[in-house]
């Protein structure tokens, strides 16, 4: 239990940056929720960037749900999952869906997810990662983790960059507060 459940610090938020692919734009968006939920001051923040984490296919021989880990790379994720209290996953929606590297990320745990609060920070072209989020839910609630009502949805994505950097509009600001508004709630 984290010292946010147990009435010390303030709640870990887990900022997870779905997109690997090269010349992604995951990573300016990222920096985006990141930036708000540190302004917000309601939460530590900790980056889980898949890019940099560089899971392999899931690689474990004994079944997640037994935490009998074998290689670091798994024995440091389930550590960095567990010391969270909520999660926003940030994540671009490939071919209707949500990526590969995600879908890895989550099947190397179990127990860690259980009972976590998630908000979906999407993207993508004129759905703004609608139908990820869709494909995604099922997962998350097999896992036990709590989805959250205020998710966000950046439809024509590559539109908001300007030097690399995201530039979200008034109504991107005013969801993404929504959403670490309503993850603060749950987690006090």
């Amino acid at each position: 239990m984290s010292a946010a459940r147990d009435g010390g610090a303030r709640p870990t938020l887990l900022v997870i940056i779905a997109s690997t692919r090269p010349g992604r734009v995951g990573g300016a968006v990222g920096e985006w929720v990141v930036e708000a939920a540190r302004v917000s001051s309601e939460f530590d923040v900790e980056v889980a960037d898949l890019q940099e984490l560089a899971l392999p296919l899931l690689d474990e021989p004994a079944h997640p749900r037994l935490r009998d880990y074998r290689h670091d790379h798994t024995r440091s994720w389930s550590a960095q999952v567990d010391r969270a209290d909520g999660i926003v996953i940030v994540m671009p929606e490939y071919n209707h869906s949500f990526t590969a590297p995600l879908k890895n990320a989550l099947d190397y745990l179990v127990q860690e997810w259980d009972g976590k609060p998630v908000g979906l920070v999407s993207y993508g072209g004129l759905a703004g990662g609608a139908r990820a989020v869709v494909a995604i839910q099922p997962v998350l609630a097999n896992l036990g983790m709590r989805g959250i009502h205020a998710n966000v949805e950046i439809a024509w994505v590559a539109e908001h960059l300007v030097d690399g950097a995201f530039v979200p509009t008034d109504r991107h600001d005013r969801a993404l507060a929504a959403q670490l508004a309503e993850l603060a709630t749950l987690l006090a």
